[in-house]
């Protein structure tokens, strides 16, 4: 049985919040940034408050299985991670899954002088804490170069 880490990251962007806020969930940017977690990750889905969201990667499509918990634009988004996608299959209620499941994935949108401190906070099983701890700094690097190249055009 897996244990759940919270882990947590943040990095300033100058950038203005809702630039941010905008590049972080729209699909052809999200598959930018995100790329750092698997080349080609995107999502199904949308980020409103109460519906279903999947992310995923090719060739097969496997993935999380997620809600969007809460949405405040430029704010705050909580995601609520309920299981696994592979091959197709959505899994929310096998050991492994329970394991962790319900697991949260927050970002935080600060607006501070220089543009914007984005916080992030997640639930991860014990066993990915490594993965995340070295993939999501990449992919906030990325971010923060796609908004402020933005800012800058």
């Amino acid at each position: 049985m897996s244990s759940k880490k919270q882990i947590q990251f943040a990095i300033t962007i100058n950038a203005p919040v809702s630039t941010v806020w905008r590049l972080m969930i729209s699909p052809e940017s999200y598959k930018h940034w995100a790329a750092a977690f698997a080349e080609g990750t995107y999502f199904e889905g949308s980020w409103e408050q109460g519906t279903k969201i999947k992310f995923l990667s090719p060739p097969a499509g496997d993935g999380m299985l997620s809600e969007i918990a809460q949405n405040r634009r430029d704010e705050f988004i909580s995601i609520r991670h309920l299981g696994f996608i592979s091959n197709g299959v959505e899994d929310t209620r096998s050991e492994s899954v329970l394991a962790w499941a319900p697991a949260y994935e927050n970002y935080t949108f600060i607006s501070v002088p220089e543009g914007t401190k984005l916080l992030i906070e997640l639930d991860v099983p014990g066993e990915w804490v490594e993965y995340m701890n070295e993939a999501w700094p990449k992919a906030l690097m990325s971010l923060k170069q796609l908004s402020e190249a933005e800012r800058a055009a």
